[in-house]
């Protein structure tokens, strides 16, 4: 099997970090690309609630939407033990080819496996606002997609069906695992 064509994500955090990751990209479509990360290494807790979100060894099969102000992840444990979605708020990806580039816009939400949907960071959005490293009509912007998921989650419209349909059996099969 040849190896798969890989993404360059460049993911900007505000006010001045940005990380890059190198993942495979297991399908490519119009109107999502799914790619898949390496076994992570974890160095913070997660959100107070949250309850166990990921830890070292853990994998996230991202689902990436062009034009959208969302990606999801589908979090595994290091055993392959499925956590819950992980959905980031963030500017729509600018992609050429295979480097990309967004910022996250610090919401986000977690849907367990357990059930339910938490809307997380919400103190961050505030700190960023209050020094002045977001811009309060781009907070807004944030602000409404982060709302209008969280209703869909609660009405049990979230996470979208590709996200459903690929599990991380299927994305290690494709990428030759």
């Amino acid at each position: 099997m040849s190896a798969a064509r890989r993404a360059r994500i460049h993911y900007r955090r505000l006010p001045d970090d940005e990380r890059i990751f190198d993942q495979p990209i297991v399908l490519e479509r119009e109107d999502v690309i799914v790619t898949l990360t390496d076994p992570l290494v974890i160095d913070r807790s997660p959100p107070e609630g949250a309850g166990p979100m990921l830890e070292t060894g853990s994998r996230v099969l991202w689902f990436t939407f062009p034009g959208r102000w969302h990606d999801v992840g589908r979090f595994h444990a290091p055993d392959g033990t499925f956590r819950g979605y992980y959905t980031n708020i963030l500017t729509p990806p600018l992609m050429d080819g295979s480097s990309w580039h967004t910022t996250d816009l610090f919401l986000d939400m977690w849907c367990p496996a357990a059930g339910g949907a938490m809307l997380l960071d919400e103190d961050e959005m505030a700190e960023a606002l209050a020094h002045g490293h977001i811009d309060p009509d781009l907070a807004n912007v944030a602000r409404e997609e982060a709302d209008r998921l969280l209703a869909l989650a609660t009405r049990g419209d979230w996470p979208p069906p590709i996200v459903l349909e690929w599990t991380l059996e299927r994305a290690l099969r494709t990428v030759g695992a």
